[in-house]
C-alpha cells in the first residue's frame, strides 16, 4: 500500500458563544471531486481513520475532522453547545471550504449521528452514507456504559499508560496489534508537564450527562426521520458484538431507509476501527458503488 502523508488545516465555524476552529487533516489530491468525509466518536479525533484514508487516497481526497471539542480543534466557550446541531454547522461550514458540491460520508458512533442530522436535511451534500456501529436509537446499556468514562480526569506517566487505559475503555474495538493500537492511541493524548493527559474538552462529559430523556426522544425522533427523508445509499456496519447498535435496531433502520442494506462484522464490539484489510474492504467497495 502507497503511504501518503496528510495536510492538516482547519476552518472557522460559528457557534452561538462565538468563533473556534475546527481541525482536519486531508489526504489525497485536492482537486480530486470525489470527497470522502470520515467522522469520529464522541471522546475520539480524526487520525483514528489513517489507514483508511490511507488506502483510499488514491481513490478519494478524504477529508477527516476533529470534531469541536476534541483533536487539535477549538473548546466551545460554552458546553451546551456540545451536541450534533452544532456539529452538522461545522460540518456544512467544512463542506464549503472543501468547495464540492457533494461529498461521501463514513461515520463513526457519534460521527454517523452527525452524518444522519446532515443526510436528512434538503440539498443535502452527502450522496453515499456509511455508518459505522450506530443508529437513531442508543441502548441505555451503551449510554450507561460511556457515562463511566467520559469527561473524567485522567493523568499518565507515559504514552503506554495512557494507550492501556484507552484499551481498558475501547477493547470492545476487537483485536488490534501493539503498534496498531500505539498509532490509533497517540493523537487522544497530549503532553501535559512531566505526563500527559487525554486530548478532548472535560466538559464533553458533562454535555453527555446533562441530556434529558426528553431531548434524548426527540433527538431519536429527528433522527429517524433524518434516515427515512435520505435518498442516496447506505451501509450498516455494525461489529456483531456491539451494545451501542442492536439488531433490532438495525432492522429498524433497514425499513426506515430508502436504500440500505447491512454488513456485520464478527469478533468486535462498539465499533469495528477499520484500520484492518477486511474492513478498510468493505468502505471501499460500498463506495466504489458495489451492491455486496
Amino acid at each position: 500500500m502507497p503511504s501518503h502523508v496528510p495536510r492538516l488545516s482547519n476552518v472557522q465555524c460559528l457557534s452561538p458563544s462565538g468563533l473556534h476552529r475546527m481541525a482536519y487533516a486531508e489526504w489525497g489530491d485536492p482537486d480530486n471531486p470525489r470527497v470522502l468525509v470520515c467522522v469520529h466518536g464522541l471522546t475520539r479525533c480524526g487520525r483514528d481513520f489513517d489507514a483508511l484514508a490511507n488506502a483510499l487516497a488514491n481513490d478519494y481526497r478524504v477529508v477527516c475532522p476533529d470534531v469541536v471539542g476534541r483533536g487539535q480543534s477549538s473548546w466551545l466557550a460554552n458546553a451546551a453547545g456540545y451536541g450534533v446541531p452544532q456539529y452538522v454547522s461545522d460540518m456544512v461550514t467544512l463542506i464549503a471550504r472543501l468547495g464540492v458540491a457533494s461529498v461521501d460520508w463514513f461515520g463513526t458512533s457519534m460521527g454517523g449521528l452527525i452524518g444522519m442530522g446532515l443526510a436528512g436535511l434538503p440539498e443535502s451534500p452527502i450522496r453515499n452514507l456509511l455508518l459505522n456501529d450506530v443508529g437513531p436509537h442508543i441502548d441505555a446499556a451503551a449510554l450507561a456504559r460511556i457515562g463511566q468514562y467520559v469527561g473524567i480526569p485522567k493523568r499518565f506517566a507515559s504514552l503506554d499508560e495512557g494507550a492501556d487505559y484507552l484499551w481498558s475503555i475501547s477493547s470492545a474495538f476487537g483485536p488490534h496489534t501493539r503498534e496498531a493500537w500505539l498509532a490509533l492511541s497517540e493523537p487522544l493524548l497530549k503532553a501535559d508537564g512531566d505526563g500527559y493527559v487525554l486530548r478532548y474538552d472535560p466538559s464533553i462529559g458533562a454535555a453527555f450527562a446533562a441530556v434529558t430523556p426528553e431531548a434524548i426522544a426527540a433527538g431519536e425522533a429527528m433522527l429517524w426521520a433524518s434516515l427515512a427523508a435520505f435518498s442516496g445509499r447506505t451501509l450498516i456496519v455494525r461489529g456483531e458484538q456491539s451494545d451501542l447498535l442492536s439488531r433490532t435496531t438495525l432492522e429498524q433502520m433497514l425499513a426506515h431507509a430508502q436504500h440500505a442494506r447491512a454488513v456485520e462484522i464478527p469478533g468486535v464490539g462498539h465499533a469495528p476501527t477499520f484500520v484492518h484489510a477486511d474492513q478498510i474492504e468493505i468502505a471501499r467497495r460500498f463506495f466504489d458503488g458495489y451492491a455486496d
